[in-house]
C-alpha cells in the first residue's frame, strides 16, 4: 500500500474531515497520480498528487495540486508540509468566518422603552 500523505491523513482525522483516496496510473506518462477527495459533509475538495519513483524505488512527489470547493485555479505545492500549512490557515479562516456569521445572526437585544405613565 502506498504510504503517501500520512501527515495529511492525520490532519484530516484530527479536524473531523472525511476522505476517500483513489489511485490512477496514466498509460502514457511515467508519473503516477493519487487523488485524495475530502470534505466536512461532501467530498467536494481534492488533492491531486503527481509522483514518480526514483531509481532506488523511493517515492518522489513531483507536484501536489489542491482544489478546494469553488476554486477555479489549483494551489500547487512541492511538499506535504506546505500543503498542511495552507490547509490549516484556510480552515482557521473558515472557522473565523463562521464565528463572525453566527455573531451577526444573533438577534439584537430589544431596546428598553420607558413605560408610559
Amino acid at each position: 500500500m502506498i504510504t503517501i500523505l500520512n501527515r495529511t491523513k492525520q490532519f484530516m482525522r484530527d479536524n473531523d474531515l472525511t476522505y476517500k483516496k483513489e489511485y490512477i496510473r496514466p498509460m502514457m506518462t511515467p508519473e503516477h497520480v493519487y487523488i485524495f477527495r475530502f470534505g466536512k459533509h461532501k467530498l467536494n475538495n481534492r488533492v491531486i498528487i503527481r509522483y514518480s519513483h526514483t531509481w532506488t524505488g523511493r517515492l518522489k512527489i513531483n507536484e501536489i495540486d489542491v482544489r478546494l470547493h469553488h476554486q477555479h485555479h489549483p494551489r500547487i505545492f512541492k511538499t506535504e508540509r506546505d500543503l498542511i500549512i495552507y490547509l490549516t490557515n484556510h480552515l482557521e479562516k473558515k472557522r473565523q468566518q463562521a464565528g463572525d456569521a453566527k455573531q451577526n445572526e444573533a438577534p439584537a437585544t430589544p431596546a428598553e422603552h420607558p413605560a408610559s405613565e
